[in-house]
């Protein structure tokens, strides 16, 4: 556990805030996170899974699409984002996606598993070998591979540098 500064403070207030509007208010799940990038709060989010019916309108993102609308950016590398309860895994992804180079939380994972979410578990699928997953995920090996990947090419032939494998 780290001891947060006044600022720091201040911003994952307003992220607790926002997740006890969201479930007091708008009857939603109480996720609320934030974007700040220079000390302002650039985008802020609420669990919108339900009213969207998209299962990717957590929170985080939900923070992350706000904050590239007002900025029309999608990278974040001076943004901070601070949300009322660890990412899962998928958001988490998202701010590693977005560049977020610092995230700051209220509840842990093991917190909201405490109360019936899902994400520790899920954490725990994502380390787990593809073949034991509860999903089934196969590879195509043959010809529709190959026009995939032909597609992929295709785009690093476009880039103006050459790709660095990221393997």
């Amino acid at each position: 556990m780290t001891t947060l500064n006044d600022v720091d403070q201040k911003f994952l207030k307003r992220a607790i805030s926002i997740s006890r509007h969201a479930l007091e208010d708008e009857g939603k799940t109480p996720f609320g996170a934030i974007v700040v990038v220079n000390g302002v709060i650039v985008g802020e989010g609420t669990s919108s899974v339900v009213e969207l019916r998209d299962p990717t309108a957590h929170a985080e993102v939900m923070a992350l699409r706000h904050a590239g609308e007002k900025l029309q950016r999608h990278l974040f590398e001076d943004g901070v984002m601070y949300t009322s309860s660890e990412p899962c895994p998928m958001c988490l992804a998202a701010c590693y996606w977005a560049r977020i180079p610092r995230l700051v939380f209220g509840a842990s994972s093991h917190d909201v598993a405490r109360w019936g979410f899902e994400d520790l578990w899920f954490y725990r699928e994502m380390a787990t070998p593809t073949d034991q997953r509860a999903m089934r995920e196969e590879t195509a090996e043959d010809e529709l591979r190959d026009e995939a990947v032909s597609a992929l090419e295709a785009w690093a032939a476009k880039l103006p540098e050459p790709v660095v494998p990221k393997l």
